[in-house]
């Protein structure tokens, strides 16, 4: 509690705080959609699967708590129902996945994430860039 006077009196300001940096949690394990197909990403840092994406919402876990963020824009040739780039909004967090999705012969019901990135940014924080991979998963459809 002196400190602040002693600071004050001698002229001296206390440095700035740096905004806070969003975390990026660990999502727990997500299921297939019903219908339609979802991308499932994680971190190519450390492994960690941090997105369940489908066509109208984002899923991050973010400072420890689900959220899921509604699709306010989307574009680009993506695959399987997912564009190639979209935009993700609410409460205050603005989110932009950029994704390159190749479907394989090899591959049924899904798709590789060859390339991707997760931008995340809340006002008056620092904003966050996650390189992201991962898999394309779709509900199974009767052959």
């Amino acid at each position: 509690m002196m400190l602040p006077i002693l600071l004050a009196l001698a002229g001296i300001q206390a440095a700035p705080t740096a905004p806070a940096v969003p975390a990026l949690g660990t999502l727990p394990r997500q299921e297939l959609p019903a219908r339609g197909c979802a991308a499932y990403l994680w971190s190519v840092q450390d492994q960690r699967f941090v997105a369940m994406v489908e066509p109208t919402r984002l899923r991050i876990m973010l400072d420890g708590k689900a959220t899921d963020l509604a699709a306010v824009q989307a574009g680009g040739a993506g695959a399987l129902g997912l564009a190639s780039t979209t935009r993700y909004a609410a409460n205050g967090v603005d989110a932009t996945l950029e994704m390159t999705i190749a479907q394989r012969e090899t591959l049924q019901d899904g798709a590789i994430v060859s390339d991707a990135s997760l931008r995340i940014a809340r006002a008056g924080q620092d904003e966050m860039v996650v390189p992201v991979g991962g898999l394309v998963g779709c509900a199974p459809v009767s052959r």
